[in-house]
């Protein structure tokens, strides 16, 4: 890779092993670090760059944490991990303020000359770097490395620890092992120690994307929830006649399960444990959330928070290591509703067997483990969730509950359209309304099972804005009816919309 596309093959000169530094005017006898510690830090960093080179052959993960650079920082260059990682521990040294030291400006100058030049300092020159780190050069160099190997984030809203945040967005198999040499790096520095990588974390502040506070995964309740905000809420979306019905009857049953309780009366085991079946944008994400509520406000969860994962975030491709993305999952999900979508990739593969039954088998254990404070939804098409459910006895019998979601009618479709209008400040003229209509009638008569409903709507919701936009801008004089108005122009030929929907769905 060349020097513009790859600013960490810079070689500059390791000034821990220059002989004008370490031929230095300081007399001081004081020992900060001994040879033993060099020799950990040694293998520290030599662990590090490994971490760094297995980081760096993932192209697609190089290529996203670079989006999240300051575009005017980087000047169109391509950081490797490594740099990353430098940068990040310059973050950690300046939040631990109070606890700086020779020792911990020699830790980060120690990484700088490992993971920007190779260079290893000689651990049978100890005495001479102990009088080094006191010297006006080292702190020169040292001042140095901090301003120039800072990365700059591209927003002010980003966390400044690039490299965990991105690890975790991507759900990368490397977090754990990167935050461990995050809090080695602490350790070594400033003698601080944590129980575990959560401490951590949580001690430094890192916004990780599986903390309980900052899980983009997560939909906590709203505040002041009610049992009767999450019943409108239900009774406003689109359609789903069926699945309303099967809710009310559950809430119905779930109640009066209650009312015997509180008399002293025995009840049938019932489960919250619920299949979702049916096609894409029907609405399963947005009715699973409001269950999770539901549960919680009829005391039957405590929390009611709901945890929306997938099959890459339960199965790993390593031994050992689904068993902690569940574990992980779980904890995350107890209280509330762990939410599954097309689960029944747990047990496909296209390359033959992997950890996908271990993942069932955790979860399964995982249910029984906690069976009075977690409702698992697993969601997907009607017929493989079915070969799902139907392939493990475990499956069979912890989810009898069956929700049935059916493909929007052309006439739903159009409310769906008029909903995303109206939250977006738009109105659809007469002549626009009869050029959807007869577009959402030519998508249901050739709808297959793939098709996308809502997901359609909007992306078509977007094209027809664009088109808008692209038609307005031309005038002279843009009034506000005029930014606010989709008209027959704006919408494109029913024709033309089905075969970008087809051509969608083969891709």
């Amino acid at each position: 890779m060349s020097n513009k596309n790859n600013p960490i093959s810079i070689i500059e000169e390791s000034f821990l092993s220059l002989k004008k530094y370490l031929e230095t005017n300081s007399t001081t006898n004081e020992a900060v670090f001994t040879a033993s510690f060099i020799s950990d830090l040694n293998k520290e960093t030599k662990s590090i760059l490994e971490t760094c080179d297995a980081l760096n052959k993932d192209i697609a993960f190089i290529q996203k944490i670079n989006e999240d650079v300051n575009p005017v920082y980087s000047k169109g260059l391509l950081f490797k991990a490594e740099h990353f990682f430098l940068s990040d521990c310059i973050d950690l040294y300046n939040k631990e303020a109070e606890k700086k030291s020779e020792k911990a400006q020699f830790v980060l100058a120690y990484y700088y000359d490992a993971l920007r030049n190779k260079h290893f300092a000689d651990e049978n020159s100890i005495n001479e770097l102990n009088q080094l780190v006191f010297s006006e050069e080292f702190k020169s160099h040292f001042l140095k490395i901090k301003k120039d190997n800072k990365i700059i984030p591209a927003s002010a809203q980003q966390s400044q620890y690039l490299l965990t945040e991105v690890l975790s967005q991507t759900k990368h198999i490397k977090l754990e092992e990167i935050l461990k040499k995050y809090q080695n790096f602490i350790q070594f520095a400033f003698g601080k120690k944590f129980e575990n990588t959560t401490a951590f974390s949580n001690s430094m502040g890192l916004k990780l994307n599986n903390s309980k506070n900052d899980n983009k995964n997560i939909d906590s309740l709203p505040d002041q929830d009610t049992l009767e905000k999450v019943l409108k809420e239900l009774n406003e979306l689109v359609g789903l006649a069926e699945v309303k019905k099967d809710v009310s009857e559950l809430i119905n049953l779930l109640e009066i399960q209650k009312k015997r309780s509180q008399q002293g009366l025995k009840n049938v085991e019932i489960t919250l444990h619920t299949v979702f079946l049916g096609p894409p944008g029907t609405g399963k994400t947005s009715v699973a959330r409001l269950l999770s509520r539901i549960f919680k406000h009829l005391g039957f969860l405590s929390k009611g928070q709901m945890y929306e994962t997938d099959r890459e975030g339960l199965v790993a491709g390593y031994v050992g290591q689904t068993a902690t993305k569940v574990d992980n999952a779980i904890e995350e999900s107890l209280g509330g509703v762990l939410f599954i979508d097309e689960a029944y990739a747990l047990s496909q593969n296209a390359f033959g067997n992997d950890y996908g039954a271990e993942a069932v088998n955790t979860l399964l254990k995982r249910m029984e483990d906690h069976r009075e404070d977690l409702a698992v939804v697993v969601a997907g098409y009607t017929e493989p969730m079915k070969n799902f459910i139907e392939s493990n006895p475990g499956l069979r019998s912890r989810f009898n509950r069956y929700f049935h979601f059916n493909h929007f009618s052309a006439a739903e479709l159009f409310q769906i359209f008029e909903a995303f209008c109206k939250k977006s400040d738009f109105i659809v003229a007469v002549d626009a309304k009869e050029k959807l209509m007869d577009t959402f009638e030519l998508l249901y008569e050739s709808k297959t099972e793939s098709f996308g409903n809502a997901r359609v709507v909007r992306n078509l919701f977007e094209k027809c804005v664009q088109n808008q936009a692209n038609r307005i801008v031309k005038l002279k004089k843009i009034s506000n009816k005029s930014l606010k108005t989709l008209t027959e122009e704006d919408i494109p030929e029913p024709k033309e919309t089905e075969k970008h929907v087809n051509l969608d769905l083969e891709k």
